[in-house]
C-alpha cells in the first residue's frame, strides 16, 4: 500500500509562485513515478505533471508548460510542483498521483490519464483570485 500525503497548497495573487510537496510511502526501497493533477470546481480532473521514478522523464499539460516545474528527490518517493506566474484558472484542488511501480513506465500518451495513477493524496487547494 502507497500512502501519499500533499502539501504547500494556500491563496497566492495572480503571477505570485506557489511550491507543492508530495510524498510518497512504500514499504520498500521501490522508486515512484508521480504526477500531479487538479479538479476546478464543476470541472473534470485534469492532468498537470508528471516524473518518472528516474527524475530523466518530465511531462507537463499545454496550459502549464513554462509556468510550471516538477521535480523529485532522487532519493526518496518526494515530488514537487513549482507553479510560477500563477493564472486565476489555475484555481483548483490539487491531487498528488502514484502510478503502480509494477504498471507501465510513463509516456506521452499514457500520463494523462487517470487510470494510470493507483494511488491519489487527499488534496490541497491552489487559489488564485481574479
Amino acid at each position: 500500500q502507497v500512502h501519499v500525503v500533499e502539501s504547500g497548497g494556500g491563496l497566492m495573487q495572480a503571477g505570485g509562485s506557489l511550491r507543492l510537496s508530495c510524498a510518497a510511502s512504500v514499504p520498500s526501497t521501490t522508486r515512484l513515478s508521480m504526477g500531479w493533477f487538479r479538479q476546478a470546481p464543476g470541472k473534470e480532473r485534469e492532468f498537470v505533471a508528471a516524473i518518472s521514478w528516474s527524475g530523466s522523464d518530465k511531462f507537463y499539460a499545454d496550459s502549464v508548460k513554462g509556468r510550471f516545474t516538477i521535480s523529485r528527490e532522487n532519493a526518496e518517493n518526494t515530488e514537487y510542483l513549482q507553479m510560477d506566474s500563477l493564472k486565476p484558472e489555475d484555481t483548483a484542488v490539487y491531487y498528488c498521483a502514484v502510478p503502480s511501480p509494477y504498471g507501465p513506465a510513463l509516456t506521452p500518451n499514457n500520463v494523462g490519464s487517470l487510470n494510470l495513477y493507483d494511488y491519489w493524496g487527499q488534496g490541497t487547494q491552489v487559489t488564485v483570485p481574479s
